[in-house]
């Protein structure tokens, strides 16, 4: 028998046990908003039994661990998707705001790569393009007239203008990608050393056992932080330390920092991410630091070469055409475009300053003729094989129907991985989260056993003062 102090213990336990319950039950209740808790539960076992001469007798429950309810394949789906995630919102970033920068509207009612063309040729660049095709016919139509040589140069000088503020704008996108990358690799390496730091603290929680669960709720906070930001593996060892790598490159164990990322460039202007003992880059899988770096050597170098390319083929045709032709005053050889790329074209000055120089006649002395500027308005329709046998106009249209199916694609990914965080943040809920009817269950549950073990101890104390009053 446990006697009488043995069932006062034993109900002293209960107690403690049931408190227990009630604190886990509030400390859910207080993180039902916070997203990065996951609810605890208190596991109760039953107080090793006494022998005697009846067999073992019970004596009680006490508290083993306060648990933590996780799925630990859930969090690592988590992680892995975040990377994804991370890398197509960059990808979708940089990529809106390259549509932005080139001042080209993109359609979304029109279909497939032709309706993006069309869509595309109404305005911006393709829309300076017309306008100078449109100025060189109509110096066709009236070549001895000085107005609609002005008004030439002064659609020519637009469209110059535009190429040189679509390049800028461009190589602007480019340097604030390379910034953002530095930013990143800053966030990443501040993460990098709170998890070891939390690895250190956890550790020196546990060593009396139990888990430090608030801890870890944080480290996998901070662990799908920084896959976000780059694909990290993570693997927990036996002693409760998340270590990581970065592509293949230990970067924690325990609470040591073996490496940190750094941004380095490689000699081209556009930075790289490697690791700060290593020479060379790694090749990241996933996160917002490569959706960077693909997005500004993918996407957006293409289209920064393929407006050089546009620039530099009107500049060579326009020339090619306008040099063989004769001016009002009888001069000729004249470039109608410096320049040889979007950075750099412009309009030739001494035709600005005086437009009479336009060289739009085939003949020498012959004013009132038009074959140079007839030549130089059915370029427009004329089909180059350095295009791939398209138009100028032709060929602009294909760039931004491009850069809008690279968009289009992006967004497309970044709408299914939104669904897929939101399936498996409804299957974490279901799993980790915490549920206001069930603690509350919970709270009633383990206060009326508070109070039946209060009525126990009450019991055996009335007991005991019958005993110690036997002998009055």
């Amino acid at each position: 028998m446990l006697g009488l102090f043995g069932t006062l213990g034993m109900g002293t336990r209960s107690l403690q046990a049931q408190q227990q319950g009630i604190e886990t039950a509030g400390h859910n209740l207080a993180n039902v908003n916070n997203p990065a808790y996951a609810r605890q539960r208190v596991r109760l076992s039953t107080s090793s039994a006494l022998p005697t001469p009846l067999g073992p007798v019970g004596t009680g429950a006490q508290v083993t661990l306060v648990e933590q309810i996780r799925d630990r394949l859930l969090d690592q789906r988590i992680s892995g998707e975040s990377s994804v995630s991370g890398y197509w919102l960059a990808q979708q970033k940089a990529l809106q705001y390259a549509q932005a920068e080139l001042g080209q509207g993109i359609d979304r009612q029109a279909s497939g790569a032709e309706g993006a063309a069309a869509a595309g040729a109404q305005r911006g660049l393709a829309d300076g393009l017309q306008d100078l095709f449109n100025a060189f016919q109509s110096v066709a139509t009236s070549p001895t007239s000085i107005a609609d040589r002005q008004v030439l140069l002064q659609k020519a000088q637009s469209l110059a203008s535009r190429f040189n503020v679509t390049d800028q704008r461009l190589s602007q996108l480019r340097n604030l990608l390379n910034e953002q990358l530095q930013d990143d690799v800053a966030a990443a390496n501040g993460l990098l050393s709170g998890i070891a730091s939390l690895n250190d603290s956890i550790l020196n929680s546990e060593v009396g056992g139990g888990a430090a669960n608030d801890l870890r709720d944080l480290r996998q906070q901070k662990l799908e932080a920084l896959a976000q930001l780059v694909k990290v593996d993570a693997v927990e060892d036996p002693s409760g330390s998340l270590n990581l790598s970065v592509s293949g490159t230990a970067v924690v164990t325990g609470k040591t920092v073996n490496d940190t990322l750094e941004a380095f460039d490689p000699g081209t202007g556009a930075l790289l991410v490697r690791t700060a003992t290593s020479s060379t880059a790694l090749t990241l899988t996933g996160g917002a630091m490569q959706g960077e770096i693909d997005a500004r050597d993918g996407a957006l170098t293409d289209l920064q070469n393929k407006l050089n390319a546009e620039a530099t083929e009107l500049i060579t045709r326009v020339n090619a055409l306008h040099g063989a032709g004769f001016g009002l005053t009888g001069s000729t050889g004249a470039a109608f475009f410096s320049g040889t790329s979007a950075t750099t074209i412009s309009v030739n000055a001494t035709l600005t300053a005086n437009p009479a120089l336009v060289q739009a006649a085939g003949v020498a002395g012959a004013a009132g003729d038009n074959q140079v500027a007839l030549a130089l308005a059915q370029l427009a329709e004329t089909r180059l094989a350095t295009l791939g046998n398209q138009t100028l106009q032709q060929d602009y249209a294909q760039t931004v129907a491009a850069l809008g199916q690279s968009l289009a694609s992006a967004n497309e990914q970044v709408s299914d991985q939104e669904a897929v965080g939101k399936m498996l943040g409804r299957q974490r809920a279901s799993v980790s989260g915490v549920s206001l009817d069930e603690e509350m269950t919970e709270l009633v549950k383990y206060q009326k056993a508070f109070a039946a073990s209060a009525k126990l101890i009450s019991t055996v104390d009335e007991m005991l003062d019958v005993v110690v009053n036997m002998k009055r």
